[in-house]
């Protein structure tokens, strides 16, 4: 039940995040940084919603690889999502380095989801 309330939230924050850029962003972003914001929303909306259904699966069996499934995409929502949002809007490239972590992350939590359902 925890990975289906947090997926609630991350995919809450998603949809804010998607209009904030939209709306309040779009006219005060590069369209580089655009694109990058973009990205962030488009990765953090789409692991939310594998978040909900490892949520709903961990309902029927919550085994070890589905707990890393669902760490790992937590781990990846905050870190490669966040880190993009932050580039985008502060400008400071550095947070770029954080980026790639977030997406190991993302990938760690698919290769236990095929681990979890075989």
């Amino acid at each position: 039940m925890a990975f289906i309330r947090i997926a609630a939230v991350f995919g809450f924050l998603a949809v804010a995040s998607g209009a904030f850029g939209a709306h309040a962003l779009r006219a005060r972003l590069t369209p580089d940084m655009l694109s990058v914001y973009q990205t962030a929303v488009l990765y953090h909306f789409i692991h939310a919603l594998a978040l909900l259904g490892v949520g709903i699966l961990a309902t029927r069996d919550g085994g070890p690889n589905l707990q890393v499934t669902g760490w790992a995409f937590v781990v990846g929502i905050v870190l490669f999502s966040g880190s993009l949002y932050a580039l985008a809007v502060t400008g400071v490239r550095v947070l770029g380095a954080i980026t790639p972590v977030g997406g190991v992350a993302f990938l760690v939590g698919w290769a236990a989801l095929v681990w979890a359902m075989r």
